[in-house]
């Protein structure tokens, strides 16, 4: 059974964007490798994903939200909605094997929150998490230094640059679980 990566992203950027071709680049690689694809279903960053892979032999899931009445993007193969955002982030987080956390705002900011929390308190839900951006590095260098002073483990959340190498990283770390 192939396993799902759920990509968390801002709605915003739009094609041509440095963030849209990144993030296409890695629906490409990630279908290419056989893993199914889960986004938050709408456009910007989860269109992108969506697109590049799409044509693949995988699923490309959107979860969106009901109360929202938008559209979701032409690239899904199989949508669920959910009622409300929360429910949302869980099924999200639910469905993933592994998270990928591309450029965005409060609403990715809080989905990162949540998977990483779950790996924090949880030991059984050590999934791989990788951020790209150098948004992220930062944030991700300032909370691994108040885990570290409370004695806590730091290294729960991958930052890249690349998202090739952060797409290597992903699919090692999947191959890897059983």
């Amino acid at each position: 059974m192939a396993k799902t990566v759920t990509v968390f992203g801002s709605s915003q950027p739009g094609d041509g964007n440095e963030q849209y071709k990144a993030a296409f680049n890695l629906g490409k690689i990630l279908a290419e490798n056989g893993c199914n694809i889960c986004t938050g279903g709408y456009y910007g960053i989860m269109e992108a994903v969506s697109k590049g892979a799409s044509g693949k032999d995988i699923e490309v899931i959107g979860v969106t939200v009901k109360e929202w009445d938008k559209q979701p993007n032409k690239y899904l193969t199989k949508e669920i909605k959910c009622d409300t955002l929360f429910d949302r982030i869980l099924k999200l987080i639910e469905l993933g094997d592994a998270y990928v956390v591309m450029q965005g705002g409060t609403g990715t900011l809080l989905e990162l929150a949540a998977v990483w929390e779950l790996s924090n308190k949880n030991t059984t839900f050590r999934k791989p998490i990788a951020c790209h951006s150098s948004m992220w590095q930062g944030i991700v260098s300032i909370v691994n230094l108040q885990m570290k002073n409370e004695g806590r483990e730091t290294k729960l959340v991958k930052s890249f640059d690349s998202v090739e190498i952060m797409s290597e990283y992903i699919i090692d770390s999947l191959n890897k679980i059983k």
